[in-house]
């Protein structure tokens, strides 16, 4: 007889990666052997796409030439285009980003390719789309017009820039990019995993990535980050302490801390508490950095948790100006990197992803015809 099943199949490997790592009792993160903290504000997040999806940082010229195909890849298809402005009434961000991802497929010129190198040009025009589709969704909602995409900018610079409508200054362009480069990638996370089951099918690339998408939406892997922020605008700021006990005392989840993996810190954490802080004093407004500071101390003095990617993220990008629900969309922007690298590489050395289930139903049951049962 097989061993019982782990409930969520923690601690199974479920695939053999190139891509990302993670020490998970050192808190350590690793982008292909890349430590986590030795790119976080030294490279850029195209940088850090083209290390995944290609397999090494760039050169100068390696870098030039993938930007120039992420500019050439900013054009949103036909369709996405005719159905954006009434996909915005109907649907909520995550379910508007699944929806709008799937109908760009009909233009994709690769679409009914899964070649190592149109899984690469699908690759880098999913990176380039993502968040103009995430800023065009907010301004269709809002009633507004974005600023055409730059080509000369980065994704950081163009979505902060659309999804504002007004010019980020360079500094925080530059914590926007580390956010995108922390965010990137992940292991086998739910999103990711969901990703790489569909590609196995040989099912394409888009049909994978919505896979993913629609696991993110999910609250219990994307949606922490909008909570986080929720919790913080819920409480007294002089209250934080009481109302964070009262409710570990009754047994409630505190968003943001905790993780399967990590054992202490999440090392994306490190560098996102960094992040608010310097935010909070450059907007002059500490109450919200301050609030975390305070809850994560209480957390940990009660619970012995450790924040996680989730708990600074939230306040970073109330910082720059991003509206709450659309906290786990930009989610979405950073990780379309991680999850398209994830279906190139299930492409390149493919198995059907068929786990085994263990039956814990009725047996021997006898069929009865319907007037006797």
């Amino acid at each position: 007889m097989a061993d019982k099943p782990t409930k969520g199949l923690a601690d199974v490997v479920a695939a053999s990666t190139a891509l990302s790592d993670i020490d998970g009792k050192a808190g350590r993160l690793f982008y292909r052997g890349y430590d986590i903290h030795d790119l976080a504000g030294r490279t850029t997040f195209e940088e850090a796409a083209h290390l995944l999806q290609r397999g090494t940082l760039p050169t100068g010229a390696q870098l030039a030439k993938y930007r120039a195909e992420l500019a050439g890849g900013q054009t949103l298809g036909a369709l996405v285009e005719e159905n954006l402005s009434k996909i915005a009434e109907k649907q909520t961000p995550m379910e508007a980003l699944r929806t709008l991802v799937s109908l760009a497929t009909a233009d994709d010129p690769d679409k009914s390719s899964n070649s190592p190198e149109a899984n690469q040009r699908k690759a880098a025009r999913l990176t380039a789309q993502q968040g103009i589709l995430v800023a065009r969704y907010h301004a269709a909602r809002s009633g507004n017009t974005v600023p055409e995409a730059d080509p000369a900018l980065g994704v950081a610079a163009n979505f902060l820039h659309q999804v504002s409508n007004r010019t980020p200054t360079p500094r925080e362009i530059e914590i926007f990019d580390t956010c995108l480069v922390l965010h990137a990638d992940h292991t086998m996370n739910a999103s990711t995993f969901a990703a790489r089951v569909c590609a196995a099918t040989l099912a394409d690339m888009h049909s994978a990535v919505v896979a993913a998408i629609g696991t993110l939406k999910g609250p219990l892997h994307g949606g922490a980050n909008e909570q986080v922020m929720r919790t913080l605008e819920s409480i007294e700021p002089s209250r934080v302490a009481g109302v964070v006990r009262g409710k570990l005392a009754a047994g409630e989840k505190i968003m943001g801390f905790g993780h399967r993996v990590y054992k202490t810190e999440d090392p994306r954490a490190t560098h996102l508490r960094r992040l608010s802080e310097e935010l909070s004093e450059s907007t002059g407004d500490r109450t919200f950095y301050r609030m975390s500071r305070e809850m994560e101390e209480v957390v940990f003095a009660e619970k012995k948790l450790y924040p996680n990617v989730d708990f600074y993220a939230a306040t970073v990008y109330h910082y720059l100006g991003i509206p709450t629900d659309l906290f786990t969309p930009v989610f979405s922007v950073s990780r379309m990197s991680g999850w398209t690298a994830h279906v190139i590489e299930q492409h390149a050395d493919n198995r059907l992803i068929r786990p085994d289930s263990e039956y814990i139903g009725e047996r021997d049951q006898k069929w009865k015809p319907i007037d006797e049962r």
